[in-house]
């Protein structure tokens, strides 16, 4: 016997903060991919970073989309992105961030956006510090994001008015 489970919806924002623009139309196949829907988005000059793009995507699907779209655009050389879920019942928020030099981080968001550490990492923070408070204070900086934060910063003011555009995902 199998019992159908009802999908939590939930939505949330794929942010390209920079691209080449060569690498446009790869992206916009990945999101379409996982979002399985066709995707518009408009590109617009990404003022931090002369020559390169940025653009926003509204979505609304199934929990654990946003993890599926971060992984979908991991990997590519010279993208900086983020992507977040709202929580919704039984799951929690989450932001991602890309960068070319770190990689992607993965933060547990609260309803407000604030970052959330579970205590089993806080936890592990407090033995791996053996008592040091610099060696905590990193290590939280760490579990935060700070470096990711501190990379992307410039790139989300550079982004503030630009354009919304909302995909919602049906079925």
């Amino acid at each position: 016997m199998s019992v159908a489970m009802p999908r939590t919806a939930t939505r949330g924002v794929v942010y390209v903060h920079s691209t080449p623009k060569a690498l446009c139309p790869h992206i916009i196949w990945a999101l379409e991919g996982v979002l399985g829907a066709g995707v518009t988005v408009q590109w617009t000059e990404q003022p931090a970073a002369p020559g390169l793009v940025r653009t926003e995507l509204s979505w609304a699907a199934e929990s654990g989309t946003g993890a599926r779209l971060a992984s979908a655009l991991r990997g590519w050389e010279h993208l900086r992105y983020e992507v977040t879920e709202e929580p919704s019942p039984g799951c929690d928020g989450s932001r991602w961030s890309h960068t070319p030099r770190l990689g992607i981080h993965h933060t547990w968001t609260s309803a407000n956006g604030d970052a959330v550490v579970n205590e089993d990492r806080l936890r592990e923070v407090v033995v791996l510090s053996q008592g040091s408070p610099e060696a905590m204070r990193e290590m939280i900086e760490e579990l935060l994001g700070l470096e990711w934060d501190d990379e992307l910063e410039p790139f989300r003011y550079a982004g503030d008015g630009a354009p919304v555009r909302w995909l919602h995902q049906v079925g």
